[in-house]
């Protein structure tokens, strides 16, 4: 399966390079800042010591999409009190959400005064090509230069992107960090984006056949931001726990697309039915400790593409993202 299912990808570094200059040509219309670290890493900041609007947000939720993937902003989010959303489409979806997009990238470094950590997302994953996810599907990319996401409120030290350019087998004049804190409206639209790349987490998780897979779409609200990055991390979360629908276009017997439809939906974990930053202080912000079958979208629709069957489950629930989102 694994050399089958990644055997045609492209390059995502390729893919998405065109769209991080858009970003830094672009910087001052979208609210961005843009520095370089002392080893000539570039950082561009979403937020931190900037704006950061919601275009910035949607192009770099296609960045970490690898290039390969499209979002775009509607008015179908299902909700009386909150109309607008984003729309998310992925040309290749395992590669672009599972390849690129996926914030699987531990990166920490402590001194004696700080200490930094954060999950890397985006295309330098794929050369780096340390996760087990990337080594299942047997995909490693090859460029020199790229980018990585990463959402936090602090710049990074420069002893993490050595680490980062020394993995990804590149100088580190040819890294870009993108930074995204969940305060800031980029920050908000980056992560509603991955309403697509939870589902197809889900998933794998669920030990679904991967290469079954053959296309998707996503629709998720955007959540406000939250002024703090617990209330934003705790709103983004809810957004597509609560508000996501995704739709899966599957090759499979019916009974492989009914069965992902029933077990992927958020509302089939046990730490469904409240507001995410109230589940993560309850755990005492320990991430594990979480139910992994809540981190979901909250409807899913699994069509097989061999009968034409449609399965549908989950529901999703505006009173909880009105209680999450101070509406």
């Amino acid at each position: 399966m694994t050399t089958a299912i990644s055997a045609n990808w492209t390059s995502v570094n390729a893919a998405c390079q065109p769209l991080v200059e858009q970003l830094v040509a672009d910087a001052q219309a979208l609210q961005l800042n843009i520095s370089t670290l002392s080893n000539g890493t570039r950082i561009i900041d979403a937020g931190i010591h900037c704006v950061g609007g919601l275009e910035a947000g949607r192009l770099i939720g296609e960045i970490c999409m690898g290039g390969l993937g499209t979002a775009t902003l509607g008015s179908n989010s299902g909700f009386e009190n909150w109309p607008w959303s984003v729309n998310v489409h992925a040309k290749t979806p395992v590669l672009s959400c599972l390849g690129s997009q996926y914030a699987g990238w531990s990166l920490s470094h402590k001194s004696e005064d700080s200490k930094f950590y954060a999950l890397g997302s985006g295309p330098g994953r794929a050369l780096a090509g340390k996760e087990e996810v990337l080594k299942e599907f047997a995909y490693k990319d090859t460029a020199d230069s790229t980018c990585i996401v990463l959402e936090v409120d602090q710049i990074p030290p420069v002893e993490v992107s050595e680490k980062v350019a020394k993995d990804c087998g590149i100088s580190p004049d040819k890294l870009t960090f993108i930074l995204t804190p969940t305060s800031s409206l980029a920050g908000v639209m980056q992560i509603a984006i991955r309403v697509l790349e939870v589902a197809m987490h889900k998933a794998h998780t669920l030990h679904f056949p991967m290469d079954k897979i053959v296309d998707g779409f996503g629709v998720t609200p955007v959540a406000p931001p939250g002024g703090d990055f617990m209330t934003g991390m705790g709103r983004t979360n809810d957004a597509i726990l609560y508000g996501g629908l995704v739709h899966l276009f599957v090759k499979a017997t019916d009974e492989e697309a009914k069965d992902l439809a029933d077990k992927m939906p958020s509302n089939t974990s046990s730490d469904y039915g409240r507001p995410f930053a109230e589940i993560f202080k309850s755990y005492e912000y320990d991430f594990f400790k979480i139910d992994p079958m809540l981190f979901s979208p909250a409807q899913v629709i699994v069509t097989n593409m061999k009968t034409g069957k449609s399965f549908s489950a989950g529901e999703r629930n505006a009173a909880m993202l009105a209680t999450s989102f101070n509406l």
